[in-house]
């Protein structure tokens, strides 16, 4: 049972990031999606930097700045060239692509041996979600793809990162995720400005979007991602993806009016099956899980001969 809430929590920032594309067409300023990315970052992680009341020490200053890069900082960026680039549906497979990045660098970085169950989950996954994006007049972009893989293999290598080197001894998620955040946002920034110029004007409707962003969208959602990895496999986290464009699909029948096609409707009932049974596949595999690293250094002292020791 606490394996399933695990999974729910964390199910629950996809969702969350399914909501972007909604708010930021209805509420935000148009073509500024650098600047978005700022606001989404920065604030949420100084303010939950300033919550968990702990900042970086040693070797954690240039590692929290590796994965901010990573899942925020070039992830962002890349992500939204991709999405300019390329139809909305093209650059929503890419990313749905990501499990299948995560799963090859899981088992090279962490042990994390993948079943032909997991693998095909991921494949049936991004197959189901092409069914609900991809249309007849969807032409491909080569920067746009190139684009679209690189901030997929990104995140994915923050992922499998921010679970192979786990939390420093004492430090929870909130902290953490902060430091992410904090870091990707200034990352962000430079390009932002070489891109987009000075900020635009913001009326009360974008300060609602944006705080929504921040608060619920980046702060939240983070947190629970970063939880769940801390929590589950770095696999069974990532399968989780697919729930994203899904929930943009329903978010834009309920709210925009969008028209969902037969296809469309089979594509979402085809990726949410194979999210489940990814999930099913990843718990018949999951290893004990760890919290710091600390933990992992005694347990490794502890039995040395464990096969499931993951170094």
């Amino acid at each position: 049972m606490k394996r399933i809430a695990t999974v729910a929590l964390t199910a629950l920032a996809p969702v969350s990031w399914g909501s972007t594309y909604a708010v930021a067409t209805e509420l935000l300023p148009p073509d500024r999606p650098l600047f978005t990315g700022v606001m989404r970052a920065l604030p949420a992680g100084l303010l939950l930097t300033a919550l968990a009341r702990t900042l970086p020490k040693g070797a954690w200053w240039w590692k929290s700045a590796v994965l901010g890069t990573l899942n925020i900082g070039a992830f962002f960026p890349l992500l939204f060239l991709s999405a300019y680039r390329l139809p909305g549906g093209v650059a929503a497979v890419l990313g749905a692509a990501g499990p299948l990045f995560v799963v090859g660098l899981a088992a090279l970085v962490l042990g994390e041996r993948a079943s032909l169950r997991t693998v095909l989950a991921a494949v049936v996954g991004a197959f189901g979600v092409s069914m609900v994006v991809l249309t007849a007049e969807a032409k491909l972009d080569l920067v746009g793809i190139i684009a679209g893989v690189i901030s997929s293999a990104s995140m994915g290598a923050g992922t499998v990162m921010t679970k192979r080197w786990g939390r420093p001894e004492g430090v929870g998620p909130l902290a953490m995720t902060g430091w992410q955040l904090t870091a990707g946002g200034l990352v962000i920034i430079p390009v932002a400005a070489l891109v987009e110029g000075a900020p635009p004007a913001l009326d009360g409707k974008a300060f609602l979007g944006y705080g929504y962003m921040m608060l619920i969208n980046t702060g939240i959602a983070y947190w629970l991602w970063f939880r769940g990895i801390g929590q589950l496999t770095a696999t069974s986290v990532t399968l989780l993806g697919p729930l994203s464009p899904l929930t943009a699909a329903v978010i834009g029948w309920a709210a925009l009016g969008q028209a969902l096609s037969p296809v469309q409707l089979a594509g979402m009932a085809i990726a949410f099956a194979a999210t489940v049974a990814g999930q099913l596949a990843a718990a018949r595999t999951a290893p004990k899980s760890f919290s710091s690293t600390e933990q992992i250094n005694q347990n490794i002292s502890i039995d040395l001969s464990d096969e499931r020791v993951r170094r």
